[in-house]
């Protein structure tokens, strides 16, 4: 890596900050890496239309096109369809070329398609080792949502506890009941959080016998690209509560597997489960590079 490369990185950086876009003029607009040899290509159109290459090195290609300048938009309409546009590109690279290693939207390399090459041959290591581990494994979403909550009458029919504060609050004066009612709030809410860790682990471990890794999610999600291509594919997750969500890396043939414990859960009452993917796997993909990294991201908040 050159120090020009270097200087250039903490200039972006640096603009980010001041939230003054960088001047690139000429640039690779980075999609993914993939298993690819010199004559591969891949028919799509990128972000706002671009036409979309294969730039390729000692059998490793990067998906790009080229720009001049990062994208950027008040217009949270506009920067969700180029995010879009930039999902697509990644999930059809991965149709044609196998599993991808992604980028993050708007990563951005200075100069040229040979600036591109030498690139990939400074992180030749790194990427080779990257798409042998990864080769043949998705990113798979499970959502398990409680659409048909235990009522308070059940729990309690099954916890001594709340029986016992249920039949005091009967007999107490208002303002011991008032704490007592609290109490029984309290347990309430400790019942529900030990069944839905139930319902997790149970998953989990499950899920661990045919994936290579498994992480849960936040139960309450912020908006991300993820989220919204999930949502398009497996619902709006708008019905019931979300008892857990878990993102796992796993092997193409172990998909049959995995739907199979997914309904297996399915079949209980009162839970539904959606599944979504296979998607390229941001989630367990490396990071490239370090410090120095030659690539500029701009992140649209």
């Amino acid at each position: 890596m050159t120090a020009d490369q270097s200087d250039r990185t903490a200039d972006v950086e640096t603009a980010v900050d001041d939230e003054l876009l960088p001047e690139i003029d000429e640039g690779r607009y980075l999609y993914c890496i993939v298993r690819a040899n010199e004559g591969d290509s891949l028919e799509t159109t990128g972000v706002d239309g671009e036409p979309v290459s294969v730039v390729t090195e000692d059998g490793i290609g990067a998906v790009v096109h080229a720009c001049d300048g990062i994208y950027d938009s008040a217009d949270l309409t506009q920067v969700r369809r180029w995010l879009v546009r930039h999902q697509t590109v990644v999930d059809e690279a991965g149709e044609a070329f196998g599993t991808p290693i992604p980028f993050q939207f708007d990563t951005i390399l200075r100069g040229d398609d040979d600036g591109v090459r030498e690139w990939l041959r400074e992180e030749a290591a790194t990427l080779e080792q990257a798409l042998s581990a990864l080769a043949g494994h998705w990113e798979y979403r499970v959502e398990v949502v409680e659409t048909d909550p235990i009522s308070d009458d059940a729990l309690c029919d099954h916890d001594a506890r709340l029986r016992e504060l249920a039949s005091k609050i009967d007999d107490a004066e208002e303002g011991t009941a008032y704490l007592l009612e609290k109490q029984f709030d309290q347990r309430l809410t400790e019942l529900r959080a030990a069944r839905r860790e139930s319902v997790t682990t149970d998953l989990k471990r499950r899920l661990d016998e045919h994936a290579r890794e498994v992480h849960t999610l936040e139960r309450s999600p912020t908006a991300s690209l993820a989220d919204d291509v999930s949502k398009s594919a497996g619902g709006d997750g708008s019905d019931g509560e979300t008892c857990c969500r878990l993102t796992l890396l796993a092997h193409e043939d172990d998909e049959g597997a995995i739907g199979s414990i997914l309904d297996d859960v399915a079949a209980n009452d009162g839970l539904e489960v959606r599944f979504t993917g296979p998607w390229p796997p941001y989630t367990f993909a490396p990071e490239l590079g370090d410090n120095d990294e030659p690539t500029e991201t701009h992140t649209h908040a």
